[in-house]
């Protein structure tokens, strides 16, 4: 199985210095998302991509196109919407490809690698879901009327219903 966020960039880094264009599709190789809504581990993914030379490192800039599987939180009835995320990225062909002060000691702002002339976008993909992703998703245009959601305020005409998350835990009153 290969993963549609891994480039080839061995032309581009060793070729005329244009962008290229390129587009893959494939399955996702892992469930990427909050707990409540993600794009499924297996589900089809197309990432559309403009890959720009930078001499000894590579800019990705890529959409992301996929169907999000997840439930509603007030609901639960499942959800399925297409869902578009944005990645930019830069990928380092070597550790000094970006110079900075001495005293600058923070790891977490290094570079990803471009790795066997590849560079792979999941990580700034997960990064992206876990920032853009809602981690209460609810139905578009709200939920269905015949649907078992309790009422704000927990009364719901005569008699006050019980949500059905909750049903089981009455027994212990």
């Amino acid at each position: 199985m290969t993963s549609p966020f891994i480039f080839d960039v061995t032309g581009l880094l060793h070729g005329s210095g244009m962008p290229e264009q390129r587009q893959k599709t494939g399955p996702s190789p892992i469930r990427i998302g909050p707990e409540m809504i993600a794009i499924p581990e297996g589900g089809e993914v197309t990432v559309d991509a403009v890959l720009t030379p930078l001499g000894e490192g590579i800019m990705a800039d890529a959409q992301v196109h996929a169907t999000l599987q997840g439930e509603c939180s007030r609901c639960l009835r499942p959800l399925t919407p297409a869902h578009d995320l944005h990645v930019n990225a830069v990928f380092a062909a070597h550790k000094d490809f970006v110079t900075r002060d001495e005293s600058e000691d923070d790891e977490d702002d290094e570079l990803p690698m471009i790795e066997d002339d590849k560079i792979d976008l999941l990580q700034s993909v997960i990064d992206e879901a876990g920032l853009s992703l809602p981690f209460n998703p609810v139905c578009e245009g709200g939920c269905p009327e015949d649907s078992d959601v309790p009422a704000p305020d927990g009364v719901s005409g005569e008699e006050e219903r019980i949500d059905p998350r909750w049903a089981g835990l009455e027994k212990f009153k």
